[in-house]
């Protein structure tokens, strides 16, 4: 499917970009991928580690918020992936103005750009804080999320489609307990310290991440929510395994930090239908008939809901301990 297509994807320097551009450019023959994002200096960076395709990859310096520089970037471009966004949750809540320009009115000037300049297909990344949301990124990215899928009503009798992508904190990313845990042992740390000792996430790697979106390319149809179905972890249980018989102080729940993560509320299961390997919340509008999608998938029960911390499939101590041989962190 993306053989011989333009791809583009905003903030392409981060740790998703890197990742299902390398994806892309291994298992697909695309006819060039452009990395728009604002730093140079991880431009410069990323197009030295991934010199071995230099003749596929374009580099823009751009920002979400500037929709000409959008409107140049997208010409002639078949396919968006938009992960830009301003992710720490600290960060957002002392500069939410910010927040707002690069999470609201950027995904805004993404839907405006690809209306505007034929792109077939954008996929937008969501967090699963942009479910009943207790802090503004959470809450900018439930704005988003709205706007992705009401960008399907302004297609008219255009070929694109406008879906959403949703998962929490990639193992090892940045912000993310697993780098935390890390450092504190590297510097001798002999005690990691947990929140709440009730706390839950899920686990996902980027490779995950990425296969996901590459299905939302190949099946939405438009204003769908791609989920997918993976392990939760106690947080007190990824302490034991990264050290094992160390001490636990609780220090208590940070200012916007939930308990568990959730990627489904109650309140969007008469929509969600389960799959073997994911999960889709169907939009509740249909905006034409040539693109309605037509689930095929078991309809999950009334009352639903997909939270880390009612998960039916949990990780153990070992098995935690020999994912994170796997995880690498992010810089």
């Amino acid at each position: 499917m993306l053989n011989n297509k333009s791809i583009l994807v905003t903030g392409g320097t981060g740790s998703f970009g890197k990742a299902f551009t390398r994806y892309v450019l291994e298992h697909y023959d695309p006819k060039k991928i452009i990395i728009y994002s604002r730093d140079e200096l991880k431009q410069f960076l990323m197009q030295n580690e991934y010199k071995e395709y230099k003749d596929k990859l374009r580099f823009f310096i751009g920002d979400v918020r500037d929709k000409e520089r959008l409107a140049r970037a997208f010409e002639g471009v078949d396919y968006v992936v938009h992960a830009a966004a301003l992710k720490q949750v600290p960060a957002c809540e002392y500069n939410p103005a910010e927040a707002i320009k690069t999470n609201i009115n950027g995904a805004q000037n993404v839907i405006d750009a690809a209306l505007d300049m034929g792109v077939k297909k954008v996929v937008a990344l969501s967090t699963d804080k942009a479910v009943n949301p207790v802090n503004l990124y959470g809450g900018t990215k439930l704005v988003s999320d709205k706007l992705f899928i009401a960008a399907n009503a302004y297609a008219g009798e255009k070929d694109i489609c406008f879906s959403i992508v949703r998962y929490g904190n990639v193992a090892g990313s940045r912000g993310s307990v697993i780098p935390l845990f890390h450092n504190i042992m590297k510097n001798g740390g002999t005690e990691l310290p947990i929140t709440d000792y009730r706390m839950t996430r899920f686990w996902i790697s980027i490779q995950q991440g990425v296969e996901l979106v590459i299905k939302a390319l190949e099946e939405a149809r438009g204003g769908e929510t791609f989920i997918s179905k993976i392990p939760s972890f106690k947080v007190t249980d990824l302490a034991e395994a990264m050290l094992p018989g160390c001490k636990m102080p609780e220090v208590g729940i940070r200012v916007g930090e939930k308990l568990h993560e959730v990627m489904v509320a109650v309140e969007d299961a008469p929509n969600t239908y389960e799959y073997d390997g994911h999960f889709i919340i169907y939009p509740q509008m249909v905006w034409s008939e040539h693109r309605k999608a037509v689930p095929t998938g078991r309809k999950v029960p009334e009352g639903f809901s997909y939270s880390s911390g009612s998960n039916t499939e949990w990780l153990s101590v070992e098995q935690i301990r020999e994912l994170l041989k796997t995880v690498e962190m992010e810089k």
